[in-house]
């Protein structure tokens, strides 16, 4: 599907080797952008930008980890330098990890914030003061529905997500006067490898994806959401509506979100291989 608004902009996406990242940068490109993937998975990243360019769009991918400053570093400011200017910065790159607190370890909890939080204030750090000097841009930070309603048993994500959401309202606050827009996503369950190949802690991961009752939306699908919005400016983008109803019910009916929450943890532990 193509969007105009996204006719010869530079755009550059995290984590676009497969995924919401993957269906980004190819919606992008196929929209007439000029698309840099980066992506942890070199071999997968290239293999996405050579499908775009197989595609007739206009692609580079760059092998870059996000938790890696200088890598980020070299990702944003060598976009900068070979096109002269970014019109958006996608930061889509994430990990999540199901389980109890009470399962996780310190290193599991610093791998998901260092993905999910400190990778996007890497691309930030570097991306911002660019688009600050060019006086335009549009920072899309990649959060979920998990960071305006929070739920259980995936709480190191939650805890990077709801950071995420704070994170680009404050800068969004910022940035207006330099004329950078910021946008925060805020999608439900998508179907996506993050999805099908989570990490789960003292469970199988398909015993924890048997129990999600909401249909997945399509990467593809949520891509196009995103880009269909992202042109109104809106600080939060939240969907599908159940997104909308578990926000309000956390703000509103904050005992009834428990309740229901509470449920969640309790078919967890049915699956739950370490008893208690």
């Amino acid at each position: 599907m193509s969007n105009k608004a996204f006719l010869d902009k530079i755009c550059i996406v995290t984590g676009a080797a497969s995924g919401i990242g993957l269906e980004l940068a190819r919606q992008l490109a196929a929209s007439g952008a000029s698309v840099v993937l980066g992506d942890v998975d070199a071999a997968g990243v290239a293999e996405a930008a050579a499908g775009i360019l197989r595609a007739g769009g206009k692609a580079k991918a760059v092998a870059a980890d996000v938790t890696d400053a200088a890598a980020v570093r070299g990702l944003v400011e060598g976009t900068a330098a070979e096109f002269g200017r970014i019109d958006y910065l996608f930061n889509n790159a994430g990990v999540a990890i199901i389980g109890e607190i009470r399962d996780l370890s310190l290193a599991q909890w610093r791998r998901v914030i260092e993905v999910n939080l400190f990778g996007e204030i890497h691309c930030i750090h570097y991306a911002y003061p660019i688009m600050i000097g060019q006086g335009f841009g549009h920072i899309v930070n990649i959060a979920s529905g998990s960071g305006i309603a929070p739920g259980p048993l995936n709480t190191p994500y939650v805890a990077s997500k709801f950071a995420i959401v704070g994170l680009s309202h404050a800068l969004a606050a910022e940035a207006r006067a330099f004329g950078v827009a910021v946008s925060v996503i805020c999608p439900g369950y998508v179907d996506s490898p993050m999805m099908r190949e989570m990490k789960a802690v003292n469970a199988e991961a398909k015993d924890v994806n048997a129990k999600i009752d909401f249909k997945r939306l399509s990467a593809e699908r949520a891509a196009q959401i995103i880009l269909a919005r992202l042109p109104r400016k809106r600080v939060t983008i939240a969907f599908p509506f159940y997104v909308h109803a578990f926000a309000f019910l956390h703000r509103f009916a904050p005992g009834l979100f428990l309740r229901f929450s509470a449920r969640q943890v309790d078919r967890f532990r049915r699956i739950r291989k370490v008893a208690g």
